[in-house]
């Protein structure tokens, strides 16, 4: 079954960094993305931009309303993902947990399924 961990950070973490630093921790998440794929674990990987040059869209009533970030009231953004496919939810977590990004973010692991369905 596919998994989704979501790297959730800090927004201006990566501000913190120095541009060594940021090499550094960019080659641990490629290393950990080899070792997945290299298990046929792997399904997709991406690192995101910062979230001060997202746009957010939303059709209301018809109308598109597109609002240009940063976003002021968020408190985490999406760094970068990982699609994994594992037998259980134990299995996605026990990733999660040897994931390198989990020592200065939050991963937050979630299975993969269609809208209508209200997995407990």
């Amino acid at each position: 079954m596919p998994y989704m961990l979501l790297i959730m950070e800090p927004p201006g973490q990566r501000l913190l960094r120095t541009e060594a630093e940021g090499h550094a921790v960019y080659e641990r998440m490629l290393r950990f993305s080899d070792e997945l794929r290299a298990r046929g674990q792997l399904l997709a990987v991406e690192s995101l931009n910062s979230h001060a040059n997202a746009v957010r869209v939303q059709v209301r009533e018809g109308r598109p309303q597109v609002l240009d970030g940063p976003f002021a009231e968020a408190k985490e953004m999406v760094g970068g993902f990982f699609l994994v496919d594992c037998k259980t939810r134990a299995e996605a977590i026990a990733i999660a947990e040897k994931c390198p990004a989990a020592e200065w973010c939050t991963v937050e692991v979630r299975g993969v399924g269609p809208c209508y369905e209200d997995a407990v």
